[in-house]
């Protein structure tokens, strides 16, 4: 058998996989001249292994697709440097893709990687197959030429989610499904709005039964949603649009069968406070087999909140609670420390709210403020966490009613704001600050 023209090694970690079966979706369906062969590097070894089978079994070309969040950034480079040194090609290239690739795209070249993919990826991978792996022109993507000056080509198309699918079947990757792209709440911290518009993108009820039905035909159980606002859905302003959710609820329901569970408003989606009420919790109650909705609060001071541009405030929160508490929900809730601009009587007041949210019955699920590339907030500090308000976190850690990542993401917010002073972007940056009025 002939040798392919382009090989395709996924450093696949299962930490973020996502991506890459709704790349592997999209390619599932593509017809090309191509020939091509797709391989899973689930090590730093094994990876390095298939690009070296790939060489020798005469491949023309070999792409290595990664795929990361700005806190992974540093420990992949390292990873692709170890990953070189075990094996490397003139005709091997690596691929970095996803929300920091996305927003760096310099950083990500200057850290060795050979091509930035930048936007949403599906067609930008899809082309790249049709020129058997040679970036040259592609839109989406930024490299260096053969000078070696970077060559940033326009923005890839945003297409409707129904016209990819969201999980792959081939290669039987599945995951959550994608149900909305997008977000109009452009919260200054967060870099969904920033990579994919802030608009809403939905996927259709029919698409979405689509794949219900594909994963019950496949024995498969349990059907989760991606969203960055669930009861968002079908809604292109920022209220709930109940009418939409019920029958998306409703079809997924009838179609993963009575063996089947739906899960809507907890991992890996949330719902927006406001968007909280007891109609909106009996329909979750009537349709789905969760227990528990994840609440993004962020912070108990109504000044960050409008910094942020958060779109509610701390009643909004408390009254989402307590609902769902009565509803029968465990309730979980999001919030930052560190958020910029925070003083003394901020924090205070986030520490009260998380005790009184506590006592109603919330979990808080605690982050650090990390300044994400991408976002308005990227030149920010790194958030900073006294030792008084660590004390009062371990506290409520300590009785159960807090849990998180946040002490880790205190490391990250260091290493994310050094990279940023690194890669400075006068004149481009939309950072604003809050600003002490009182």
């Amino acid at each position: 058998m002939d040798a392919p023209a382009l090989v395709l090694v996924l450093r696949y970690r299962k930490a973020v996989t996502y991506g890459f079966h709704v790349l592997l979706g999209a390619l599932e369906q593509h017809p090309t001249s191509t020939r091509y062969e797709v391989r899973f590097g689930e090590t730093p070894e094994a990876t390095a292994a298939h690009i070296r089978t790939a060489l020798d079994g005469g491949a023309q070309r070999v792409l290595v697709l990664w795929s990361f969040y700005s806190p992974d950034a540093e420990a992949l480079a390292e990873e692709l440097t170890l990953i070189r040194g075990l094996v490397d090609a003139p005709n091997v290239a690596h691929v970095a893709g996803g929300v920091h690739a996305t927003a760096e795209p310099g950083q990500t070249l200057d850290a060795g990687w050979d091509v930035a993919a930048v936007g949403e990826g599906e067609t930008t991978l899809l082309r790249l197959v049709d020129a058997a792996g040679d970036p040259t022109g592609i839109p989406g993507l930024a490299y260096r030429d053969a000078t070696g000056a970077v060559v940033r080509t326009r923005r890839p198309e945003r297409r409707p989610l129904d016209e990819f699918r969201g999980f792959s079947l081939r290669w039987h990757r599945f995951n959550a499904l994608e149900i909305t792209r997008g977000c109009v709440f452009s919260c200054r911290f967060c870099q969904t709005p920033f990579m994919f518009s802030a608009k809403f993108r939905h996927r259709s009820v029919a698409n979405v039964r689509w794949h219900v039905d594909a994963m019950r035909e496949r024995g498969l159980r349990d059907v989760r949603f991606i969203t960055p606002t669930a009861l968002s859905y079908g809604s292109q302003t920022d209220e709930a649009n109940l009418d939409a959710v019920e029958e998306l609820l409703a079809s997924c329901r009838e179609g993963i069968g009575p063996n089947g569970r739906v899960f809507f408003g907890s991992f890996p989606s949330e719902i927006r406070p406001e968007h909280i009420s007891r109609a909106a919790l009996r329909l979750v109650r009537k349709y789905c087999a969760n227990t528990n909705i994840i609440v993004g609060a962020q912070s108990g001071s109504d000044r960050i909140l409008d910094a942020a541009k958060r779109g509610h405030g701390v009643e909004e929160v408390k009254r989402a609670v307590r609902l769902g508490v009565e509803e029968g929900f465990r309730i979980n809730v999001d919030m930052i420390f560190g958020m910029p601009g925070e003083d003394q009587s901020d924090v205070d007041a986030s520490l009260r709210l998380a005790r009184e949210l506590a006592d109603l019955g919330a979990r808080i699920h605690a982050h650090t403020f990390m300044p994400l590339p991408g976002t308005p907030w990227r030149e920010a500090p790194p958030g900073d966490v006294a030792p008084e308000t660590i004390r009062e976190v371990d506290r409520l850690s300590q009785r159960g009613a807090l849990y998180g990542h946040w002490q880790k993401q205190r490391d990250h917010a260091v290493r994310l704001a050094a990279a940023a002073d690194a890669h400075p972007r006068p004149g481009r940056s939309r950072t604003i600050l809050p600003v002490v009025d009182r």
